[in-house]
């Protein structure tokens, strides 16, 4: 599922997200939502979240 539309996403989801760090090699980390921090309902870049491990970043895909 697409990654820019904050109804694809509730915490406890499985993600995969870009980092700030990341955003030129294109490394996704993969983890569990705890907090969406983005507060509009579109971003095309991704919405920003906060994994249950602290790391931050805009999901890129949405695990089903």
């Amino acid at each position: 599922m697409n990654g820019t539309e904050r109804k694809n996403i509730r915490p406890g989801c499985q993600v995969k997200i870009i980092q700030k760090q990341h955003q030129r090699t294109g490394q996704l980390t993969e983890g569990v939502v705890k907090d969406i921090l983005t507060k509009s309902a579109v971003h095309h870049h991704g919405i920003k979240v906060r994994l249950d491990n602290g790391i931050v970043g805009r999901v890129q895909e949405v695990m089903e």
